[in-house]
């Protein structure tokens, strides 16, 4: 496979970008397609049995809505809200219960095994299940009734989670809402969307949820939890041809389900834990490169204690975001290469484990997306077999391999999507070399020192000579090589 220079942005198909994401799959140990075994599967499978019996509430009286991307059909969860005395909520995530359908040891299971997550590419999509299960059989999808996970949670009026439960239950969604138009209403900014205003009631339970998330996020950012900005890249395609790569932007609902799957993942966590279920944990560990965040903090003329602290790093980001909120977005991207990667690890109960750093939490799993992460499948398995007071499905030699698994896949897939994004750049910059840039240094080190251009949002080697730069330097480079196929971007420094 080859292409040139010559082909300018307004030639650019995404088909190219396709196959490269193909190929970076299977060098990546990531399956691009499913088996026929597990098509086969997907088309024999036919709805799960809904019925409110025995131990599944029924569920399907309640407000419940989703708030997802706007093109998103692989919908994981709903949310609803319930007053109660003393200004305390309750609030209810439904979670799509996935297990119901796809049966532990299927030739889809496997391939959900194998790939352990969904991967997200500028040019595609490559999901963990079938798109007949994702996006339809196992979607929480609008006026459908669906087999949940329910996870309840009591929110005092100071934020704190006060009392928890999971159960099952039969769910309908009244309403599929996007962020984008969920967060100019929230916001003052625009309208209710059309879908919102049509079900009575749900203006209110949104307005309740929004209050409770924001109490949610100050009590877990009063713990140390960071405010750190989203410094991924979305494409911008018109038909076949991409026309430029946009930084994401977070907004008040996609802060609000934030909120709402940590404070979800927190109680699973806890739940599995006391009832003596194992679980996989979700663990950002104390950073290594603690001296280089408090260093990076001193260009800035502030000081960081010699002990790494979640709570004094997220004061001097909420300092900087509101001194200089136009370079925020370059010192989150150095901050998050500078804490490491986040990984999977096995609890057993009565075993300490160590919390994640980022969120300030102690007990954190992933159990609200299992249409996208196999751990959350996992975590579900386990959750039945605790509410069953059944035996445990995974063996401790299991779980521990599979922890390291999901990790391994995960920086995999992380790897493809940002090879992806490269290559992406490299396309739309395929015809500006030698102009000139302004960037920050977002890695270094033996392999080499990198940085990070903002128009379009893209990643680069620095080649030439280079010493004594370090992540989070402002640098002034000039492009002079870019590789589509390899995802390479080459910059020197201006002299």
């Amino acid at each position: 496979m080859h292409y040139t220079r010559a082909m300018s942005v307004s030639g650019a198909g995404v088909q190219i970008l396709r196959d490269i994401a193909r190929r970076a799959m299977r060098e990546r140990h990531l399956e691009p397609q499913f088996s026929p075994a597990a098509l086969r599967e997907a088309e024999s499978i036919g709805r799960a049995a809904i019925g409110a019996a025995g131990d599944i509430r029924d569920l399907r009286a309640r407000l419940w809505a989703s708030i997802d991307n706007d093109d998103s059909r692989d919908l994981d969860q709903l949310s609803v809200a319930e007053l109660l005395p003393a200004d305390g909520v309750k609030i209810l995530v439904a979670v799509a219960d996935v297990d119901a359908l796809v049966t532990r040891g299927s030739a889809i299971d496997e391939h959900a095994r194998i790939n352990t997550t969904s991967v997200y590419t500028v040019a595609q999509i490559f999901p963990m299940l079938p798109e007949r299960l994702s996006t339809d059989l196992t979607s929480l999808a609008e006026g459908e009734e669906r087999l949940a996970i329910v996870i309840e949670m009591t929110v005092s009026a100071e934020g704190s989670v006060t009392a928890s439960d999971i159960y099952r239950g039969v769910v309908v969604n009244r309403a599929k809402l996007a962020y984008n138009g969920v967060a100019a209403w929230l916001e003052g900014a625009g309208p209710p969307p059309e879908k919102l205003a049509a079900v009575p009631g749900l203006e209110q339970q949104l307005r309740i949820q929004d209050r409770v998330a924001q109490q949610l996020r100050q009590v877990r950012h009063t713990h140390g939890a960071l405010s750190l900005a989203s410094s991924e890249a979305l494409p911008v395609l018109e038909g076949e041809v991409l026309r430029d790569l946009r930084p994401e932007q977070s907004n008040r609902a996609k802060e609000l389900i934030e909120d709402f799957m940590i404070a979800a993942n927190g109680v699973t966590a806890r739940y599995l834990a006391s009832r003596g279920v194992p679980s996989l944990r979700r663990v950002l560990r104390t950073p290594e490169r603690w001296g280089r965040i408090a260093a990076l903090a001193m260009e800035h003329g502030e000081r960081l204690p010699v002990v790494a602290s979640a709570q004094a790093l997220n004061q001097f980001l909420l300092r900087r975001r509101r001194a200089d909120p136009a370079s925020f977005p370059d010192l989150c991207l150095a901050v998050i290469k500078l804490l490491g990667r986040g990984e999977y690890v096995l609890e057993l109960p009565g075993e300490p484990v160590e919390g994640h750093f980022g969120l300030a939490v102690s007990d954190y799993t992933h159990a609200t997306a299992p249409n996208r992460r196999f751990p959350d499948l996992i975590a579900h398995r386990l959750l039945k077999r605790a509410l069953a007071a059944g035996p445990t499905p995974y063996s401790e030699a299991e779980l521990r391999a599979l922890a390291a698994h999901c990790t391994a896949q995960e920086d995999n897939a992380a790897k493809v999507e940002r090879h992806l994004r490269k290559s992406a750049a490299a396309l739309l910059l395929s015809s500006r070399v030698g102009q000139r840039f302004d960037a920050v240094v977002t890695g270094a080190g033996e392999k080499g020192t990198w940085v990070r251009i903002s128009t379009p949002v893209a990643e680069g080697k620095l080649v030439g000579r280079f010493e004594g730069l370090d992540v989070g330097h402002r640098v002034s480079v000039v492009l002079v090589h870019t590789d589509i196929v390899r995802g390479f971007i080459d910059f020197e420094l201006t002299r």
